[in-house]
């Protein structure tokens, strides 16, 4: 019989602000808004890293890893997605494929997309799948003052 597969759902949200740094799947966008937030502020990253961990059972990102210890502090959410990686392994599990949404007002991620999915799989060692949606101008999204991720990922058991 085949590894039974567990699914996790992962959802963040940052707020935007001038003079930050935009970064999304471990890319950097030359964009005048950036997330304000402890570590590099990745919403796509950390919904990915939620999906993963929940899929594990191990709870989400704020338990393993705090925005009130300084060794995150300005972390890049891929370093983060790395630990999360090894700490599922630890626990037997292996990613199987994480599917995930970015939810922003702008900028286009077309362009940079690959790049993005590369940075991922190169990590979970799993295929990887990016969309982006607007939210056609509605709410604190729509008027720019914010960005979000939402992720589902797939862990099975591990078998070396």
């Amino acid at each position: 019989m085949a590894n039974p597969i567990r699914v996790g759902l992962g959802l963040d949200f940052h707020k935007l602000k001038r003079g930050e740094s935009l970064i999304l799947g471990g890319v950097e966008y030359d964009f005048p808004k950036g997330t304000v937030a402890f570590s590099d502020g990745d919403v796509l990253i950390h919904a990915i890293c939620d999906a993963i961990l929940g899929a594990a059972g191990l709870g989400d990102i704020g338990v393993h890893f705090p925005d009130n210890d300084p060794a995150y502090h300005n972390i890049s959410s891929l370093k983060l997605l790395s630990k999360v990686v090894k700490k599922i392994a630890g626990a037997g599990y292996k990613v199987r494929n994480v599917d995930s949404t970015l939810v922003l007002q702008e900028p286009n991620i077309s362009s940079r997309r690959e790049e993005m999915v590369e940075n991922i799989e190169r990590i979970v060692s799993a295929p990887v799948n990016i969309k982006a949606t607007t939210p056609e101008k509605m709410g604190f999204i729509g008027s720019g003052d914010g960005v979000g991720g939402q992720a589902i990922a797939a862990v099975e058991e591990r078998v070396d």
